[in-house]
């Protein structure tokens, strides 16, 4: 029994220990496989991430995102995500576009702002060597002047608590001449009180029977919404500050703290029940979870704010020389209700409005709420229905995102028409549906073009902008790189001198390139290029064609024609034929083509009623007086006032390579041609307006908000408002200086790098530098 017992023992005890060594074999195994299973995935990944590590630094298109550097992307793209948070964010270690003036409170003095410092609360008077607690003068009181046309009328700002400091914008806001650019034409009066109120509160009412003008209009209201959340984010404002509430347990002393809510801050949520704009696309913290509760009505002055929009003649969503761009706009405040009202005749004149309505708006950094001026009667239309900016992307290449931000600028100033210089010889980046062999061999990469996708993206953002881009594909002349793959696809030469030296003989800067005049297949692509770019951005009643700095030595060497002007006269017109076929059909085809001023272009060959003649020479040059002697509608650029590459030294060294002085703003505004040609009233209805230019041979995408802003807001005042001074005086008023500088820290807010007016000093310092 016992050997039977221990040979069973020893039996199972093997059978046993078998047993063990089996689970453990699987259990090898089964690890081994999920080891080669888990390096498996793991390589999988790591390709995954180096796919997308190599995809993001090897994008289809370049971002100017980097370049924008500490300032407001939120205002291109629509999203806060990268304003509000993030330990990336370059904000968290500059200094805010907009840092506290801590050391620094303001006072009203006769109608001027008075720079004190604030230490611990008090105010201290060096001129009486006393301390006192902060209090805010009067306003100017009824008379205060705006320009010639309206009051400022009121008595104080809502800010003369003691013990608080006035922030210099809150004081410039409600002290002396009203801020706004361009100035308004018509009977204005504005009122110096103001009404705190959060961004939630407002509420917009669009009234018209027209469809498209009703969404057109919500979509400029949201991007209000959206730009005014971007100047609080400049200032420093906290996601709670800008949703008009404050963290728990964080409500200011002396404000009644509300029972405790809970309420969730995602896009899913009703935007009244926590207190956030209804636009779900440019909300901040999408997805995140933030508790707070609302802050008492104690420390606003509203409970509605309400916008109301009406469109009463025109439908129309399309720019054209003949818009009525004019509207009138009232606020008031009554029973905790702030109502503005804005009535124009089309949506382009009620856009102006809601432009100035936010001019009107500001965030207080003391008080950290926004404050609206609470009462005001403006009427408003422009002198000149042309008022234009142009910009060259070809001797450099500029993303689309750089060009959004150039057309937030203009759509502030109230400039209308983008003049988009898109090709040259230097490089051709229009990426064309019928002929992509143009962008292939002429752009300066495959990631520096524009793609149909490009234009109709900036079209759509320039509309609700109230803007209108204007297509240019320069020609004949100017007209190199991009048009030399002809032989090689049996289209023969399209252009001829590309890239011939020495170029000073064959065209106006290197490389040259101008157009066959006698290769149908040149005008059949320029057709197709029409129909494409009309395809995108039109309808248009103005086109702009070229014809700039024809060289007729380059065709003289080719063609032996005696009379070369009858060539280019020929040319011009041919290539206004293709854009009517380019146009088919259709009954709003451009009516009028512009081209550029040269000695050419005073030759009867080209209709005055068909063709408009942009003049860039001096403003002194004969030609002014000759095309307008002839009849021609003309837009003025003039090379000695309008054109902001200037001043900044030749970049070649041979030849003239550049135009100087510089051009500085006050230049650019005190620029009044119409005067100094001393047009009659008949004439004046040649001149369609103006356009400042930029040509970027000197200019690429990381100093092109400099070189644009604030000059071009001179101009955009120029051509709104044409505000008369003295014939003979040099100076620009006192008065101007001062809206300017407050109108470049608005540009400063929404996200472009505007260049300084004068020192910070002048600036906090009013009228002591000027």
């Amino acid at each position: 029994m016992l050997l039977s017992h221990d040979y069973n023992s020893r039996r199972s005890s093997v059978a046993s220990s078998q047993s063990r060594n089996i689970r453990i074999t699987v259990l090898k195994n089964m690890f081994k496989k999920k080891a080669l299973v888990f390096m498996f995935i793991s390589a999988l990944v790591s390709c995954l991430l180096l796919l997308y590590w190599n995809d993001s630094f090897e994008s289809p298109k370049p971002s100017s995102t980097m370049a924008m550097g500490i300032y407001n992307t939120h205002i291109i793209d629509g999203s806060m995500e990268g304003a509000m948070g993030g330990g990336d964010n370059a904000r968290a270690s500059a200094i805010p576009v907009n840092p506290i003036e801590r050391l620094w409170t303001y006072r009203c003095v006769n109608n001027r702002c008075v720079r004190h410092h604030f230490v611990d609360g008090v105010e201290e008077d060096f001129e009486t060597n006393n301390a006192h607690q902060q209090q805010q003068q009067p306003h100017g009181g009824a008379g205060a002047s705006i320009g010639s046309s309206g009051t400022n009328a009121g008595s104080s700002s809502g800010s003369n608590t003691p013990g608080k400091r006035i922030p210099y914008l809150t004081c410039t806001m409600t002290c002396g001449p009203i801020n706004i650019w361009p100035q308004p034409t018509g009977a204005t009066t504005i009122g110096s009180k103001t009404s705190r109120f959060r961004l939630s509160d407002m509420r917009v009412k669009i009234v018209t029977k027209f469809e498209p003008v009703e969404k057109l209009l919500h979509d400029a209201y949201d991007v209000l919404q959206s730009e005014i959340r971007g100047s609080m984010v400049s200032h420093g404002a906290t996601l709670e500050e800008i949703e008009g509430a404050v963290p728990a347990g964080s409500v200011p002393p002396g404000v009644q703290q509300l029972p405790v809510e809970r309420p969730v801050a995602t896009e899913v949520n009703d935007a009244a029940t926590v207190g956030r704009s209804a636009s779900a696309s440019e909300t901040s913290g999408v997805g995140k979870i933030h508790f707070f509760k609302l802050v008492s009505d104690k420390r606003y002055d509203v409970d509605a704010f309400e916008v109301n929009v009406h469109v009463e003649k025109s439908g129309d969503t399309h720019l054209t020389l003949h818009t009525d761009e004019s509207y009138n706009m009232t606020v008031t405040h009554s029973a905790r209700v702030l109502i503005v009202k804005i009535t124009a005749n089309t949506f382009f004149g009620a856009k102006h409005g809601l432009t100035t309505l936010q001019q009107l708006v500001w965030f207080d950094d003391e008080e950290r709420t926004l404050k609206v001026l609470n009462k005001a009667s403006i009427e408003d239309v422009p002198k000149f229905n042309y008022r234009g900016l142009m910009l060259d992307t070809s001797r450099h290449y500029f993303t689309v995102d750089s060009i959004k931000r150039t057309l937030v600028g203009m759509s502030h100033s109230k400039l209308n028409r983008f003049h988009w210089h898109i090709t040259d010889s230097q490089s051709f980046p229009l990426v064309s549906r019928h002929y992509p062999q143009l962008a292939r061999y002429g752009a300066y990469s495959e990631r520096e073009v524009y793609t149909a996708d490009d234009i109709r993206e900036l079209a759509a953002f320039a509309k609700v902008r109230g803007i209108q881009i204007i297509p240019e594909i320069d020609a004949p002349a100017h007209a190199g790189n991009g048009w030399d793959w002809g032989p090689k696809h049996g289209l023969g030469e399209l252009s001829l001198c590309i890239n011939q030296q020495p170029w000073s003989n064959y065209c106006g800067e290197p490389p040259c390139g101008q157009l066959n005049p006698k290769n149908n297949n040149t005008y059949l692509i320029l057709q197709k290029l029409y129909e494409e770019l009309l395809e995108i951005v039109g309808p248009l009643d103005y086109f702009h064609i070229g014809g700039d700095e024809v060289n007729l030595e380059c065709w003289q060497q080719h063609f032996n024609d005696s009379d070369m002007r009858t060539l280019w006269c020929d040319f011009m017109l041919q290539a206004y034929h293709r854009l009517q076929l380019a146009s088919g059909q259709n009954a709003s085809a451009p009516r009028m083509v512009g081209v550029w001023s040269s000695g050419l272009t005073s030759a009867p060959c080209l209709s005055k009623n068909t063709f408009a003649v942009q003049v860039w020479g001096g403003s002194k040059w004969p030609e002014n007086f000759q095309l307008i002697n002839s009849g021609y509608s003309l837009v003025i650029s003039h090379v000695d006032a309008w054109y902001l590459d200037c001043g900044f030294g030749s970049w070649r060294s041979t030849g003239d390579g550049a135009c100087s002085p510089y051009r500085n703003w006050q230049t650019v505004y005190k620029h009044r041609p119409w005067e100094e040609m001393k047009l009659t009233s008949l004439q004046m209805r040649q001149i369609l307006g103006g356009e400042a230019c930029l040509w970027t041979e000197q200019v690429d995408e990381s100093i092109l908000d400099a070189r644009l802003w604030p000059r071009a807001s001179a101009l955009a005042e120029r051509l709104w408002t044409d505000p008369t001074e003295e014939r003979y005086s040099e100076s620009v008023p006192l008065e101007v200086y001062n809206r300017m500088s407050v109108f470049r820290n608005h540009l400063l807010e929404l996200g472009l790098r505007a260049e300084p007016i004068f020192p910070k000093y002048c600036v906090q310092n009013q009228d002591e530098c000027v």
